[in-house]
């Protein structure tokens, strides 16, 4: 068994009557690609503003390569792209990720952008181009060159295929394959169950905060006696809540 990567452990979240995480158990092992599912408002986006600081949880922990969330050497050990990413509109593309890597510790290389700008479908010439002149798939694809290039051991995305054309998506995937193979980890929220099948080592399905299934897609499928994905995660969160297994 593999090291642990995240840990989460009763993490809960009001906000004020809304309970947004109820008491959120679960571990994320390292080197896995593990997929979070669930409908708008089930408190994905919340979760991963707890592990990152961005909100406070009310009760319990989370650790991050067995360091707790809160020390900023934790969150050292890793990249985060947001769902709804807006890089600063006056910088260019390579004056965003001369800073992004500037922040992560890390050196601008001409060869390794150049690289992972072929790798993502993404034209070079936005390199010299203002971020406000990009549209929303190019905007993706520079904050994921971002990401990528930080080369760090654990990546969190929130929907990181948002705004990708068919072509970019296949290659994005590619690109998150490779890196589990690299003894990577990958956490990362989807509502393409179709992907979470494909990729994920193990996914979570959270619902109304409460984690209702861990475990691999293949088991969701066997579970609600189904081979769609789709129909699987309809079942799963209409059943009656259950404890979910954490490992």
């Amino acid at each position: 068994m593999n090291a642990t990567a995240l840990s989460f452990n009763r993490v809960r979240k009001t906000f004020g009557t809304h309970v947004a995480l109820a008491d959120f158990t679960l571990e994320v092992h390292e080197g896995e690609l593990f997929g979070l599912v669930g409908v708008n408002g089930a408190g994905k986006t919340t979760l991963i503003k707890c592990l990152l600081d961005f909100a406070s949880a009310d009760s319990g922990s989370i650790s991050v390569f067995g360091r707790p969330h809160l020390q900023t050497a934790a969150r050292r050990e890793l990249a985060f792209l947001p769902e709804r990413f807006l890089p600063p509109y006056y910088l260019t593309g390579r004056d965003f990720l001369g800073y992004m890597l500037k922040l992560h510790r890390g050196t601008y290389s001409t060869e390794r952008t150049r690289t992972m700008f072929e790798s993502l479908d993404l034209d070079l010439r936005a390199l010299e181009l203002p971020v406000r002149s990009f549209s929303k798939g190019m905007t993706q694809k520079l904050g994921l060159a971002a990401c990528l290039l930080s080369d760090k051991r654990l990546y969190v995305f929130d929907e990181p295929t948002s705004g990708l054309d068919p072509k970019a998506r296949a290659l994005l995937k590619r690109q998150l394959l490779a890196l589990r193979t690299a003894g990577r980890t990958l956490f990362l929220t989807s509502h393409l169950l179709a992907d979470v099948e494909q990729l994920c080592d193990r996914m979570a399905v959270l619902h109304g905060g409460v984690v209702r299934y861990v475990g691999t897609p293949t088991e969701l499928l066997s579970r609600h006696d189904t081979d769609d994905m789709e129909q699987a995660f309809l079942r799963c969160i209409d059943e009656e809540p259950q404890a979910a297994p954490t490992a």
